[in-house]
């Protein structure tokens, strides 16, 4: 659900999420911490999604002593799952209340597709290594 905004000669296109009842089913978020989260998403996110640059800076928020972005880029890929290269909000939330609140098989199947950079069905040495030397790079 797309809108278009103009200011001035500035147009900006504003994501409408689905009906939060939808989220509730889709998810393992409870009426009220969906609402924080969109609050939170909304604020950093004015627009209602985020491009993988938005998604790298706000990400090396949390880890300012390393460079993150190359890990970044990588979770954006795995939350961006209509492959659009935005993530709404509901890429986000369905992806956290995966990691977060998932059984072990979900959490292990997103973290396969984490992984699995090629997505080809396989996690190879080089994309082990790759995923491996962006988490140290993040670490300083």
């Amino acid at each position: 659900k797309y809108s278009v905004v103009e200011d001035g000669e500035l147009s900006t296109v504003c994501y409408r999420p689905e009906g939060l009842d939808q989220l509730l089913q889709q998810t393992k978020f409870t009426r009220r911490e969906l609402q924080i989260l969109y609050r939170g998403f909304k604020n950093e996110c004015p627009s209602g999604v985020v491009d993988e640059e938005t998604f790298k800076l706000i990400y090396s928020q949390f880890f300012p002593q390393g460079d993150s972005s190359t890990y970044a880029h990588f979770l954006f890929e795995a939350f961006d799952t209509h492959k659009n290269g935005m993530v709404s909000f509901e890429d986000f939330v369905t992806g956290l209340s995966i990691i977060l609140r998932g059984s072990v098989t979900e959490k292990l199947n997103w973290a396969f597709n984490l992984y699995d950079l090629n997505k080809d069905g396989f996690i190879t040495k080089e994309e082990m290594t790759d995923i491996m030397s962006s988490i140290y790079d993040m670490m300083g």
